[in-house]
């Protein structure tokens, strides 16, 4: 290698992208859409009034120093559902720690289902998400962020590496949930610990805001039963955590949960069991 080549800086992933939505002749309609770099947003048809938009990572996963950065203002009376084209992989980071921020805004009388897939770490990798949330008093918001520790069908285990998950979520500026997750250094003897995780390698947690918390937690309970997880509602917000040996065991259990906090709505047709 040469001198020059030994001091470049490695090329990093970075990517920025933005959609707000307006009500216009009683369907959700684009008022404004951007996208730099790494980050696309697709719009597929639906057939009712609201809008699907998948949000993609061209550079196929994240490492170290690598950014991305996404942004959803659903304007009064709108319907979005968020989710990704594929799962979001974080691979082993030589140096630095690969950053995802998410802002969401929902105006008045307005829903957002943010649903993205799940994310995978892989050993070594490092990660710090935020996700910072906006609501009007009138609106509603559904979230879900499910993690693999690996790919256990590819016999791949996490023993090492950084995670660090932040929620925010207002409403009408006052603050109505706040969470800090972190996983680091020996991630695998963590995890295994009964009080964090039992040995599971897959985990979820789903949040709902909204006027709905209380019916929906009479619905939601039965179908986590026999899963290691549990759920609760309290001043109009609904929690549901749950954890499983695997991702396809985690799915068995989380798109029924997640149909259910939408009203019977199935997930986005890019979810694949």
């Amino acid at each position: 290698m040469t001198t020059a080549a030994a001091g470049t800086r490695p090329q990093r992933a970075e990517g920025r992208g933005h959609l707000a939505a307006k009500l216009f002749d009683g369907r959700t309609r684009i008022r404004e859409l951007y996208q730099e770099g790494a980050a696309k947003i697709r719009l597929p048809d639906t057939f009712d009034a609201s809008m699907e938009a998948v949000i993609i990572n061209t550079a196929g996963g994240l490492t170290g120093g690598d950014r991305m950065d996404w942004s959803v203002v659903a304007g009064a009376g709108t319907k979005i559902d968020v989710t990704t084209q594929a799962c979001e992989k974080i691979y082993k980071a030589s140096a630095g720690t690969a950053e995802v921020a998410t802002r969401i805004e929902v105006g008045a009388g307005a829903r957002v289902d943010w649903l993205p897939q799940e994310t995978i770490l892989f050993d070594r990798a490092s990660l710090f998400r935020r996700l910072d949330v906006d609501l009007d008093e009138s609106a509603e918001f559904l979230a879900v962020e499910a993690v693999l520790l690996g790919r256990k069908a590819m016999g791949e285990a996490v023993e090492t590496g950084l995670f660090r998950d932040r929620w925010r979520i207002r409403r009408s500026g006052r603050l109505i949930h706040a969470e800090e997750l972190r996983l680091s250094e020996g991630i695998a003897a963590l995890a295994a610990r009964q009080a964090v995780l039992g040995g599971q390698v897959a985990f979820a947690t789903l949040l709902y805001a909204g006027p709905l918390a209380e019916a929906y937690l009479g619905k939601a309970r039965p179908l986590v039963e026999g899963a290691m997880g549990g759920a609760s509602a309290w001043n109009d917000k609904l929690v549901v955590r749950l954890a499983a040996a695997d991702g396809f065991s985690l799915r068995k259990i989380l798109i029924p949960v997640i149909s259910t906090l939408r009203n019977g709505a199935p997930v986005p047709k890019v979810w694949n069991l």
